[in-house]
């Protein structure tokens, strides 16, 4: 039995939105709206999915590159990064490689096993939602936004870091 996902917006206040896509199976009939696929079946699909005239996303696992999507990134409007195991980074990676380097500006979500602890440097990264259980709060991700003030890495947000505030930058 499948339960509903909640997604964490950043974009409408912090608030938890309705998924309006749809995740298929690579097996699956394609529905009506907005979908969510593997890179295998957008790799396989991909002129019959952009020509639906409907968002298109595409769900990377941890070992798949945003990089293989080439110039059809653009066309996407949300990518979801799997965490497989909240130790593998790759996802903060990927993130930040779409943001800065490939321009991408739709949805990047977080999915799968990943921490509180991780929410703020995932948003530093690019990350604008992230799909949580039913047992999170709210409240847990507004405080994980807030809990770093000051920030040693650098990233896709412009953030001074602390050696640059240091040295007056």
């Amino acid at each position: 039995m499948s339960k509903l996902i909640k997604v964490v917006n950043k974009e409408v206040g912090g608030a938890f939105t309705a998924d309006t896509y749809t995740q298929v199976a690579d097996d699956a009939a394609l529905p009506e709206g907005p979908v969510l696929v593997s890179l295998a079946r957008f790799e396989r699909e991909r002129e019959a999915l952009l020509a639906r005239n409907t968002p298109v996303g595409v769900l990377l696992q941890s070992d798949q590159s945003p990089e293989k999507l080439g110039d059809d990134v653009t066309r996407l409007s949300l990518v979801a990064l799997d965490f497989p195991k909240f130790r593998d980074g790759r996802a903060f990676s990927w993130a930040r490689m779409l943001r800065t380097r490939l321009g991408f500006t739709g949805e990047i979500r977080a999915v799968g096993d990943f921490l509180y602890d991780q929410i703020n440097y995932q948003h530093r990264v690019g990350f604008d939602a992230w799909a949580v259980p039913d047992t999170f709060r709210l409240e847990d991700f507004a405080r994980a936004l807030a809990e770093m003030t000051n920030v040693y890495q650098p990233s896709a947000d412009g953030r001074k870091t602390i050696r640059e505030l240091r040295a007056g930058r």
